[in-house]
């Protein structure tokens, strides 16, 4: 049993949305998904950080969920800011319940316990965007769900998985982090960065959290292990 962490999977069988056309690093990116999950074992358990398919509905997205449930192990599923297709909690656990998709879950408005562990997340906010109307209420209710979830840990340690980066060169998002820090999570694993901004992406103990870029892209597309 163990616990892994990726992001951005960016699935689209059921669409036409080539992952290689964002470079060389994408060639094949869907087998060697394949591949990666296959050294699991069905004990073990992937947060998926956001940005998990392209579909823009249940529809287009169902071959993608089909996929990732042949995996082997329990996912738990971020909302990712290309996620489309993502909908009220309800009825995306009746369209996982209604297509037998039995290993997938959603990681939203709570947390899941893995051990000693309460793994707790959101999406999380681009705090580069104006935070002005619009974008502000988006923003607020991140924190507010970011905070829901780190609640429901009950006082466990937590390990704490957004989509968007809270912190990396050059750029702060100093309300989330400061939630990370109030309830002293131990490690943060974050996504969506990619190709050339990897390398803003900030890795290692920051204040009293430790924090892990899991952009598919970044690691190879094999599964960052976060526990044992």
């Amino acid at each position: 049993m163990a616990l892994y962490a990726i992001g951005d999977l960016h699935l689209g069988l059921s669409v036409n949305k080539p992952m290689n056309v964002f470079g060389p690093g994408w060639e094949g990116h869907v087998e060697r998904l394949r591949d990666a999950f296959a050294q699991l074992n069905d004990g073990d358990v992937t947060v998926l950080c956001g940005d998990t398919s392209w579909g823009i509905d249940f529809a287009q997205s169902l071959e993608d969920f089909r996929l990732i449930d042949s995996f082997p192990g329990k996912k738990l599923i971020l909302k990712g800011n290309h996620d489309y297709w993502w909908n009220t909690a309800a009825k995306m656990k009746r369209f996982f319940s209604d297509n037998g998709l039995t290993t997938l879950d959603i990681l939203h408005n709570n947390c899941h316990v893995y051990g000693d562990y309460a793994l707790c997340g959101t999406r999380g906010w681009f705090y580069e965007e104006e935070q002005t109307g619009h974008n502000e209420k988006v923003f607020n209710r991140e924190v507010i769900r970011l905070e829901a979830s780190l609640k429901a840990a009950g006082g466990r340690p937590i390990l704490a998985f957004l989509h968007y980066p809270p912190l990396y060169t050059g750029y702060r998002c100093p309300e989330i982090l400061q939630k990370l820090e109030e309830y002293h999570v131990e490690r943060c694993c974050y996504g969506h960065l990619h190709g050339p901004t990897h390398k803003r992406a900030i890795e290692g103990t920051v204040g009293t959290v430790a924090y892990s870029l899991v952009s598919a892209d970044y690691l190879g597309f094999v599964p960052k292990k976060i526990l044992d």
